[in-house]
């Protein structure tokens, strides 16, 4: 034997909806069937007669929607409904508050951090995706950008290396296709481990492809990809859209079929010749990659030195290991046009400061926009930058209540951890709770190679802040495991505060410098002088004890110590 029950639905936003809660619905034993219509908001349901509604309304609940009997009330009344009410039939929370609905825009970093811990907390979470699952990081950016980089690197060692007197070296043959091949399944791996496959596992979480604009401070209307517009309405909405590369306004440059980061980790074949338009990280780390792969590389960068916001010293000290390795560098270069003839080999031809450079490939690594353009922010008063970026204070709330965003959209430092860091934060505090983003000790690592890692202040900016400082810089000759392995490019800088003789600032130019440079955000969040750090154990023959070393300059000359000395 077998009855009908007809469910009513609340909460749902689309199609896909209507689908989650009938899988849900069919997995509950005892049911043989269940239809339902989003735009009914009804479930109709097919189950053996021993089947009550107790365990259907506790699946809808489960996946963050309200179901109760077609013919009862809105509110529970009697002991029963009053038992469907605590399964989440009118989804409200022990204290008897109705549950909140968050909507993420983007799926990213920051979006993902953000609805896993809402859900955590108890919100019902409709995640807006108008692209491909998982931003900027996994995509396009860290993930591929450090396979290709660690790929080079291994071309590198193989055509040269410190130890070529006792290894024989051999020229690599680089199989462009198989090294795009690897990376790019892992990209799909991790995309799917990370992003989608946690999506999938968490029901609470609905996921809408379209594109997101503002009505309203509580309501957003969504262009959905297959068809039609759906307006959604939240009690907290979270902005995180990510950036896009941001491309100059030089004369002839949108003309030509110009490589962005994206195209040049998915090129399929390595240039001639490639010229960079940037000297910052993306254009340094990718140049680098491609000179290393087999390409001729120059690099031309508008400022009076590469990586513009660090100090000189550490653009002079990349550059050299940039030019030693066949790398062209152009500082203060004005690029006045961009001209690009389709041939074979096709030409770049880049104009500026009186000379022409010449190239088959164009990578433009000038910065990145953030992606808010198309939101409509304006239509409800959330302030921006000149560049697009949102402005958020250190709880990550917008000019507007309810809405807070996080990651590469805001004004804040354009890192995948920052961006994390941001969601979780930000969903703690639409939640209700009170958290807050110190980036007082936030590490940064450009992976060239010497790699370039930083935190705190460097000296040139404490100095502009008004703070007394003295700094000493170590150089690599003086780091028993940079002499072990024959390579010692770079320094170790360390900037104190004069008087308490707090550390405040680490700058290294070093092989795998990204390796120590959390060791010393530690040291500064721990307030610690720069006797502490000289005075802690560090473990002989590994980089990190180049931090030790540094800090011990400040009272004697290290070149007089015995290897290990404490």
């Amino acid at each position: 034997m077998a009855k009908a029950i007809t469910l009513h639905i609340e909460g749902m936003t689309c199609t896909s909806c209507a689908e989650h809660v009938k899988q849900a619905l069919q997995n509950v034993p005892g049911v043989r069937s269940a239809s339902v219509s989003y735009a009914q908001r009804q479930a109709e349901i097919e189950a053996d007669t021993g089947v009550n509604v107790t365990p259907l309304v506790a699946a809808v609940a489960a996946l963050g929607y309200r179901a109760r009997l077609a013919d009862t009330p809105n509110k529970p009344s009697g002991l029963f409904d009053k038992a469907l009410g605590w399964l989440g039939g009118d989804m409200k929370h022990e204290g008897g508050e109705q549950a909140l609905h968050v909507v993420v825009i983007g799926s990213g970093a920051a979006a993902m951090a953000a609805a896993l811990k809402a859900v955590e907390q108890g919100a019902r979470v409709t995640l807006i995706e108008r692209g491909t699952i998982g931003g900027t990081c996994v995509n396009v950016g860290c993930v591929p950008s450090k396979i290709m980089i660690r790929a080079a690197h291994i071309a590198h060692l193989r055509r040269e290396s410190p130890f070529d007197e006792g290894i024989t070296a051999a020229p690599p043959v680089i199989l462009r296709e198989r090294l795009l091949a690897q990376q790019q399944g892992r990209v799909e791996e991790l995309r799917h481990a990370k992003y989608e496959g946690i999506l999938e596992g968490t029901p609470a979480i609905t996921m809408l492809r379209g594109e997101a604009r503002f009505k309203d401070g509580h309501t957003l209307t969504v262009q959905l990809h297959e068809g039609g517009e759906r307006e959604i309405s939240f009690d907290r909405c979270l902005i995180a859209t990510g950036a896009s590369p941001a491309v100059p306004p030089i004369r002839g440059i949108k003309e030509t079929p110009f490589w962005t980061s994206s195209e040049a980790l998915a090129a399929e074949t390595i240039p001639e010749h490639l010229i960079v338009l940037g000297g910052s990280v993306v254009g340094l780390e990718l140049g680098q990659a491609f000179r290393r792969l087999g390409a001729r590389v120059t690099v031309l960068e508008l400022m009076d030195h590469l990586l513009p916001i660090e100090d000189e010293d550490i653009s002079a000290g990349l550059r050299a290991a940039l030019e030693a390795e066949g790398v062209v560098v152009h500082t203060g270069f004005k690029t006045e046009q961009v001209r690009y003839e389709d041939r074979t080999p096709p030409e770049f031809q880049i104009t500026g400061n009186g000379m022409t450079v010449r190239g088959d490939r164009l990578l433009v690594a000038t910065g990145r926009r953030p992606n808010t353009d198309a939101l409509g922010l304006e239509d409800i008063g959330i302030k921006r930058l000149r560049n697009g970026a949102i402005e958020v204070n250190d709880r990550l709330e917008t000019s507007v209540p309810n809405v807070y965003a996080a990651g590469d959209c805001t004004n804040l430092p354009q890192f995948v951890y920052v961006a994390a860091a941001g969601g979780t934060r930000a969903a703690i505090n639409m939640m209700g709770g009170d958290a807050w983003l110190d980036l007082s000790a936030m590490p940064a690592v450009v992976f060239t190679d010497p790699q370039i890692a930083t935190v705190g202040v460097n000296e040139r900016t404490a100095r502009e802040r008004g703070i007394e400082v003295d700094t000493r810089t170590l150089t690599l000759d003086n780091v028993p495991r940079a002499l072990a392995n024959f390579d010692t490019r770079g320094f170790i800088k360390l900037v104190i505060e004069e008087g308490t003789r707090r550390l405040i600032g680490v700058q290294a130019v070093a092989p795998e410098a990204g390796e120590l440079i959390q060791a010393a955000a530690l040291a500064i969040r721990a307030r610690m002088t720069v006797e502490d750090l000289a005075d802690q154990l560090f473990p002989y023959l590994t980089m990190v004890e180049g931090l030790k070393l540094a800090a011990q300059t400040f009272r004697k000359d290290v070149k007089q110590l015995s290897c290990c000395a404490g």
